[in-house]
């Protein structure tokens, strides 16, 4: 039976092989992780200098704890984030780029996540040493809330909405 455009048999998607779809996948995938890579290392660089300063030995022990938090979990951010970029390059020749799209893209993920937990602990502690102000925790739960629905809530949406079932 020839296949049309309309109905239950209409084709969907690409006309492309599993390489192909999966070499596309990893070009895609590194662009995203390249702009991830960029922020997280602006931040993680950022906060490797904060304790060489004045500033830092005049933080509270709860401010001196939330950094250490911060900076480990800028570290993480980092190395999930690069993640990528060093499976592709062991796994290289192998034949299984489809596998290592999928670790690499739950590698991002990882990052991004990790990238928010970053961001929002050096929020709280940027914030609480400008402003010593009990509205901190608030703002910053606001600001988390903005990334969750810029980075997770409206992509979750649009690929629920949005994909053809």
């Amino acid at each position: 039976m020839p296949q049309t455009d309309h109905g239950p048999n209409r084709r969907r998607g690409r006309d492309e092989t599993e390489e192909e779809r999966a070499d596309r996948m990893w070009t895609d995938l590194i662009q995203e992780v390249r702009v991830a890579q960029t922020g997280v290392q602006i931040l993680f660089g950022f906060l490797l200098t904060v304790v060489f300063t004045p500033k830092y030995a005049e933080l509270s022990d709860t401010d001196q704890t939330i950094y250490i938090v911060t900076v480990v979990l800028g570290a993480c951010a980092t190395g999930a984030l690069i993640g990528p970029v060093s499976l592709h390059r062991l796994v290289s020749g192998r034949r299984i780029k489809a596998q290592a799209v999928r670790w690499a893209s739950r590698l991002t993920l990882l990052g991004l996540l990790l990238l928010l937990a970053t961001t929002s602990a050096a929020l709280l502690l940027i914030l609480r040493v400008a402003t010593h102000d009990g509205f901190v925790p608030y703002l910053v739960a606001g600001v988390v809330a903005w990334f969750l629905l810029c980075w997770f809530g409206l992509p979750l949406w649009t690929r629920h909405r949005h994909t053809v079932k």
